[in-house]
């Protein structure tokens, strides 16, 4: 998966983003409930896109909300939507970050990144000890499936089995969320 392959399609696609996206609402409750979203953390939204769950985490009363994407037309829309949160225009496998955050959320967003474990071994530092790293979706594995194998399927790979993905977690995370059914995955630990 070219970087600029993935840079050049969600450019495309964030006119539109926002018109098109679809919310379970009761699968992002439980999300952010299981990731530990709460008044006086800090937030950093991996591939945040147009910022769909910024406003989840300032209703929540959330400290801060970073949020980080590879495509500058994602974050141009974040940013203009959300100046109360910061919003960095790189690539999270290499931006030097200088601090760490309560909660790394990765949502609707881990199968654009092209190998899961070196993912999870970017990120586990930037989760401060005691912190929580989530990655989910608002749909199941298959729903996912089915609707990157269109488009989106040159930018995308399909969906880790959570097990797997909580075994990628293990060496810097006690993970106490796997769920993987029709309405939703997800995947979070706490940093040890």
């Amino acid at each position: 998966m070219e970087r600029t392959a993935v840079i050049d399609f969600f450019d495309r696609c964030a006119p539109t983003w926002d018109a098109e996206m679809i919310r379970n609402e009761d699968a992002i409750r439980t999300i952010l409930d299981n990731a530990g979203i709460r008044a006086g953390i800090d937030v950093l939204d991996v591939a945040c896109g147009t910022g769909v769950l910024f406003p989840d985490y300032l209703a929540r009363g959330a400290a801060s909300v970073t949020g980080i994407d590879i495509s500058p037309e994602m974050a141009k829309r974040a940013r203009e939507k959300f100046p109360e949160a910061t919003v960095i225009c790189g690539d999270v496998e290499t931006y030097p970050f200088s601090r760490q955050f309560d909660v790394v959320m990765v949502y609707n967003a881990f199968p654009h990144f092209p190998e899961p474990a070196r993912l999870i071994e970017r990120l586990a530092p930037l989760v401060r000890r005691g912190g929580r790293l989530c990655v989910a979706h608002g749909m199941s594995r298959a729903m996912l499936t089915r609707h990157h194998s269109g488009a989106a399927s040159s930018v995308s790979i399909d969906l880790v089995d959570e097990k797997e993905l909580a075994g990628l977690f293990a060496p810097w995370f006690d993970v106490d969320v796997t769920i993987s059914d029709e309405t939703m995955y997800q995947v979070a630990g706490t940093k040890r």
